[in-house]
C-alpha cells in the first residue's frame, strides 16, 4: 500500500524532501498542485509511484507550495537553525542574498508590489543578528564572467556542444538530469551565484577578513526553495576540498523570502521602522547585470553584454542595455544578436515543460541556437516557490523594479564590477583557469532512473537508435538525409548504430 495518497488527487511529496513540505491536517485535496506540477513543471503525470518504489519525483521548484490555497504546502524551514548559530558566539554568520528577494520582501509587510527595499532587508537581517551581509548579485557578476567565457569557448574553439543552457536554475538543472540527461553536455558547466559565492566566501574572503573557515556559517537569503536541494549536492564542497576539510559544506543554508519574513514576524521586528543598512563593503559591489538575474532573459541579456566585449574588445551597443526580445511575461522568446563576425542565436523560457517541447522542436526545426536560458519558475527568480505568493501583475511589477535599478546603476555590466576583477587578480586569476574550474564550475549526473523506467525527451525505450561518436547525442529512428546532430552539429556520417 502506497504511504502517497493516489497521484490523481494531489502532487506526492516525500518526508525528507529538503525544499517543501505538507501538513496534511491542512490539505483539502483540491488537486492544485497537482496541476501545476503537470501543466507547467512537466512532473507529476511523467511517472507512476509503482514504478519508482512509492518514491516522488521532485525538481524542487516549489510552484506546488506557491498555488496551495490554505499553505497546507510550504517551504521545508531551516531559519531556526540559523538562528541558533546566530546565537552561538563561536560561529561567524554570514548571509548573502538574492536579486530577488530585494525586490518582493517589501510585500510580506504589507509594501506595494515590487517595492525596492535593499536598504531595509539588510537591516532585517543585521537586526536578526548577522556578522556579515554581502550580496549575492556579486556571484551573480562571477557567474556570468564564467559562463560568457564559457560560451565564448564553445562557439570559437568548438570544444564543447552548442547550443550552452544556462544552469543557474537549480530546478531546471535536476529537471535537464531527470528527462533530458544526454544534454548534459550542453549544460553550462558554471555553478550558480551561491554556488560560486559559498566556496569564495570560506576561502578568499576568509583570508581576506582573518577568519577561521571552519566556524563559519554561510547562509543564502533567495526566493527559490531548489536551492535548499542545490546546497545538498555533493559537489557543492570546494572549500572543504581545498581546506581539507571534507565535512565542511559551501553553503550551510538556504532560507526563503517567505521563511525570512516568518522569522521577522516571529521576532517581533518592526520592518516598517528598520533603517536602511547598506551591504558589507567586501563582496558587496554588483553591477546591473548582476541585478536582473532574477528576471526571466536577465542572465541572458547579462551574459551578452560581457561576451559582447570580450570578444570585439568595445563596449556593447544600447540594445545589449535593454534587450526587449528576450524581457517580460512570455513563457519562450527568442532573438539573435550580432557580435563582431559572429550571428548568436539565443532563446530564454520559463517553466520546464515548455523547455521540453523547446527540446523536442530543436530536433526537427531548421533554426540552431547557440545560447538558452531555462528558468522553472513563472518569470524566472521574481516568481520562485519561495517568494511571496502573487500572480503575473505583481511579477511584472518586481521585474520592472529590478530592470528599472539596472538602468540607473553607473556599473551595467560584470565585467566592470572591481572587486570582481580584484578577485580574478588575487584569486582566480582569469575566468576558465584552473582554480576557477575546481571552485566555480561543476558536473551533472543522469537521473533519468528515478522515473523508475519512464522516459522522456530523446532517450527510446526501444527501437532502432544511433550514437553520434562525437558528443554522445541518441538519436531515435532512422537518420534523414542532410540530418546534422542536435548537440555538436556534426553530420550523419559520425552517427553509429547501436
Amino acid at each position: 500500500m502506497s504511504k502517497h495518497l493516489n497521484m490523481s488527487i494531489r502532487v506526492p511529496i516525500e518526508i525528507d524532501n529538503p525544499s517543501i513540505m505538507r501538513d496534511d491536517t491542512t490539505c483539502i485535496n483540491c488537486g492544485m498542485c497537482k496541476n501545476v506540477c503537470t501543466d507547467y513543471i512537466g512532473v507529476h503525470d511523467t511517472y507512476s509511484l509503482e514504478n519508482t518504489n512509492d518514491t516522488a519525483v521532485c525538481v524542487n521548484c516549489g510552484q506546488c507550495a506557491i498555488v496551495c490555497p490554505v499553505a497546507s504546502i510550504t517551504a521545508k524551514y531551516d531559519y531556526k537553525q540559523v538562528e541558533k548559530s546566530v546565537l552561538d558566539s563561536d560561529k561567524i554568520v554570514i548571509f548573502t542574498t538574492s536579486p530577488a528577494v530585494r525586490v518582493s520582501l517589501g510585500e510580506e509587510f504589507g509594501m506595494e508590489a515590487g517595492s525596492f527595499e535593499q536598504g531595509k532587508m539588510v537591516g532585517l537581517i543585521r537586526a536578526l543578528g548577522a556578522d556579515y551581509v554581502l550580496d549575492t548579485n556579486f556571484a551573480a557578476d562571477l557567474t556570468i564572467m564564467e559562463e560568457a567565457s564559457e560560451l565564448i569557448s564553445r562557439i570559437t574553439n568548438k570544444d564543447k556542444p552548442l547550443p550552452q543552457f544556462t544552469s543557474c536554475c537549480p530546478a531546471w538543472v535536476k529537471y535537464a538530469e531527470t528527462y533530458h540527461p544526454e544534454l548534459r553536455p550542453n549544460l553550462s558547466t558554471a555553478k550558480s551565484p551561491i554556488g560560486m559565492q559559498g566556496p569564495t566566501i570560506k576561502t578568499y574572503f576568509a583570508e581576506k577578513m582573518n577568519i577561521d573557515p571552519t566556524k563559519i556559517i554561510n547562509v543564502a537569503v533567495t526566493p527559490c526553495t531548489a536551492k535548499k536541494f542545490e546546497i545538498l549536492r555533493p559537489e557543492m564542497n570546494a572549500a572543504g576540498e581545498h581546506t581539507n576539510n571534507p565535512d565542511m559544506r559551501d553553503m550551510d543554508y538556504v532560507i526563503t523570502t517567505r521563511e525570512l519574513a516568518k522569522w521577522a514576524k516571529e521576532s517581533q521586528i518592526s520592518f516598517d521602522n528598520l533603517d536602511n543598512s547598506e551591504y558589507d563593503n567586501f563582496m558587496g559591489e554588483s553591477s546591473g547585470a548582476g541585478t536582473i538575474f532574477a528576471n526571466s532573459g536577465g542572465v541572458m541579456e547579462a551574459a551578452l553584454r560581457t561576451a559582447y566585449e570580450f570578444i570585439t574588445g568595445e563596449k556593447p551597443p544600447e540594445l545589449l542595455y535593454e534587450l526587449s526580445p528576450v524581457r517580460g511575461l512570455t513563457e519562450v522568446k527568442d532573438a539573435t544578436v550580432i557580435i563582431g563576425d559572429l550571428k548568436i542565436n539565443v532563446a530564454v523560457i520559463y517553466g520546464t515543460k515548455s523547455a521540453t517541447k523547446v527540446i523536442e522542436q530543436l530536433k526537427t526545426g531548421d533554426k540552431k541556437y547557440h545560447f538558452i536560458e531555462v528558468m522553472a519558475c513563472p518569470g524566472g527568480c521574481i516568481g520562485g516557490g519561495g517568494q511571496p505568493k502573487g500572480e503575473n501583475d505583481v511579477r511584472a511589477k518586481r521585474i520592472d523594479s529590478l530592470y528599472s535599478r539596472d538602468k540607473n546603476m553607473a556599473v551595467r555590466q560584470s565585467n566592470d564590477n572591481t572587486q570582481i576583477n580584484a578577485l580574478y587578480a588575487e584569486f582566480y586569476g582569469k575566468p576558465l583557469s584552473e582554480l576557477a574550474e575546481k571552485f566555480l564550475h561543476t558536473t551533472y549526473r543522469n537521473r533519468s532512473g528515478d522515473l523508475g523506467g519512464a522516459k522522456m525527451g530523446t532517450i527510446p525505450t526501444d527501437g532502432l537508435k544511433y550514437r553520434c561518436t562525437v558528443c554522445g547525442y541518441i538519436h531515435n529512428g532512422e537518420l534523414p538525409e542532410g540530418y546534422t546532430c542536435l548537440i555538436c552539429q556534426q553530420p550523419v556520417s559520425v552517427f553509429e548504430k547501436i
